[in-house]
């Protein structure tokens, strides 16, 4: 967690330590992050048996109409590492959610595939957790606020992008 630098006693000149203000945002940003994350992987678990994880890549793979991405390609949509993406898509492929497909083209390419299987999960799971995101989230908004805070989310993740290349 960011500090400010007097509440802990730290002396640096170098850094730009946050005000009260500023501190105060972020925490509240971090709990709610924290806390929103854990409740939908909460309620994925007790409702679907999947894992945030399974979900993310369940979606991802919905997200293209031929519900098939290559293995680079997804890892760095997701932003994981190649080996975490690995042992995802092992343990997903054993309850047959997705399955690898070598790359014709390329042999040292493969393709992450979603199954029947994965998109009957995927749709099944995802009416209740629109439900969660709207009790949680959207309800708790007025339009002018949810607008604000896609608008928000949007400036920060373009900075972060943009600092990344």
């Amino acid at each position: 967690m960011c500090q400010v630098s007097g509440s802990i006693g730290l002396v640096n000149d170098d850094v730009q330590w946050l005000s009260a203000e500023e501190q105060r945002a972020w925490r509240a940003f971090i709990r709610l992050h924290q806390k929103l994350s854990a409740r939908l992987v909460s309620d994925l678990q007790a409702h679907s048996k999947l894992s945030g994880a399974d979900f993310e890549i369940l979606v991802a793979l919905t997200d293209v109409p031929e519900g098939r991405v290559r293995f680079q390609e997804l890892a760095r949509e997701l932003e994981w590492e190649q080996s975490r993406l690995s042992h995802q898509i092992r343990r997903m492929a054993k309850r047959e959610l997705v399955a690898r497909e070598e790359c014709a083209e390329d042999g040292r390419g493969a393709f992450v595939v979603i199954t029947s299987h994965g998109r009957e999960v995927i749709e099944a799971a995802a009416p209740k957790h629109v439900a969660a995101v709207r009790s949680l989230v959207i309800d708790a908004l007025g339009p002018d606020e949810l607008a604000e805070l896609g608008r928000l989310s949007e400036q920060v993740l373009e900075r972060m992008d943009a600092k990344r290349r």
